[in-house]
């Protein structure tokens, strides 16, 4: 099965080692991942600010750059919502690039969806000894739909206590340039979503969208809260090395 990563602004400059993790873990079950050097951001910055004519510009971009991919994978439920939600409202009133922005959403998915859906792994054999608790993603689930899947897998790893993240469907104010245009708002959430986290007593927050991980974390941090935020590949593949290796 061939692959291409889309890697997304922020793994891409930020988090690379969350689309490592993808990656291997891809590769494990069989996946040939290649990664086309021309993507570039999905343009949901320019869109959620209003400017749709530049949106739709950088949009046709990566419609050219995964055009003879057989499946596009990405770490980024908000990014791959855009694509999915908005790249057919985008090229409304042009039929030629309506069907390529169509062909790109039939084979875009978001990291746990594809293991889940596409592959139909939920177990892969991970060890993570650890209380986690996890946050999921506005655009994941609601542009996706992606509810139940990164809980299979969770819920599949050999000595995780997955607990219960209190209004776990709350945003945590990230939004992209919400977080900017908002701050006082945004800071007001996340802060609330942090004490959430905390309440739990868990040792790592894992999630599927680095920007709300990053937003959460930065709150953690600040407030010296030593709670572990991880990206969900990144769970998965270090659990994997610990029963790989023997250790717990």
């Amino acid at each position: 099965m061939r692959v291409s990563l889309f890697i997304t602004c922020l793994a891409d400059q930020l988090y690379p080692e969350v689309g490592e993790s993808v990656v291997r873990m891809l590769t494990r079950y069989g996946c040939e991942v290649d990664f086309p050097e021309q993507q570039t951001c999905c343009g949901q910055p320019a869109f959620n600010s209003g400017y749709q004519d530049e949106a739709r510009e950088v949009a046709r971009g990566l419609i050219r750059a995964f055009e003879h991919s057989d499946y596009v994978v990405s770490p980024s439920g908000s990014c791959t919502g855009m694509v999915h939600h908005y790249y057919p409202q985008l090229f409304a009133n042009e039929p030629e690039w309506l069907l390529k922005a169509e062909q790109l959403v039939e084979k875009t998915y978001e990291f746990s969806q594809f293991l889940v859906r596409v592959l139909g792994v939920t177990d892969v054999g991970a060890i993570f000894d650890k209380k986690v608790t996890y946050h999921p993603s506005c655009h994941a689930m609601r542009l996706l739909g992606v509810k139940e899947e990164p809980g299979a897998l969770l819920s599949k790893v050999q000595g995780l206590e997955l607990i219960e993240l209190p209004k776990k469907e709350d945003c945590c104010g990230f939004g992209g340039t919400f977080a900017v245009k908002m701050a006082d708002m945004s800071e007001a959430m996340v802060c609330e979503k942090a004490g959430n986290v905390c309440s739990t007593g868990a040792e790592v927050l894992v999630g599927t969208d680095m920007g709300c991980l990053m937003n959460i974390g930065g709150a953690l941090n600040k407030d010296n809260k030593p709670i572990r935020v991880m990206h969900l590949a990144q769970l998965l593949e270090e659990g994997v090395k610990r029963n790989e290796s023997g250790r717990n």
